[in-house]
């Protein structure tokens, strides 16, 4: 599990910088140094597959700090089910944007804790990751901003 942890640490990397531009952290020589580095980094960075339904697989520590989960846990829930119902529909649409185009930034939308907690998601990026030789292989996101929300009474 940790060769692959590392390569698809790598595709999240290469992708992100060669959609957009940036890095999403300090950038080395070695993949297992970069990959710790993303895991430890202070902002939030998710990936999913490209499944009909996908499934999570890759969750650094603010991710799993912020969605209350064990890592083992957070790679076999489906992606979806990280925003309540009734906010999927526009999840989704964004996430449809973010195929066609490879990128889109500025997403915003609450989302909900494995304990229920809602919290509000901002300025998020999602990007396509893809394999070295270009195959879409799923879509990650990163963000920096969040927020407690009230639930609905």
């Amino acid at each position: 599990m940790r060769a692959r942890w590392i390569a698809h640490s790598r595709a999240l990397l290469d992708s992100y910088r060669q959609l957009t531009g940036e890095e999403l952290i300090a950038r080395s020589a070695d993949p297992q140094e970069e990959a710790e580095r993303l895991f430890l980094a202070p902002m939030v960075v998710v990936s999913h597959g490209g499944e009909s339904d996908p499934i999570l697989n890759y969750g650094n520590r603010a991710a799993l700090r912020l969605w209350e989960m064990e890592v083992e846990n957070f790679i076999a829930t489906p992606s979806r089910l990280t925003a309540e119902p009734e906010q999927r529909e526009a999840r989704a649409r964004f996430l449809e944007e973010a195929e066609r185009k490879g990128f889109v930034t500025g997403y915003e939308g609450i989302r909900i804790s494995s304990a229920g907690r809602r919290f509000r998601i901002s300025g998020a990026t999602v990007w396509s990751v893809t394999t070295p030789d270009g195959e879409v292989i799923g879509q990650g996101a990163t963000f920096s901003r969040w927020e407690d929300v009230a639930s609905p009474a």
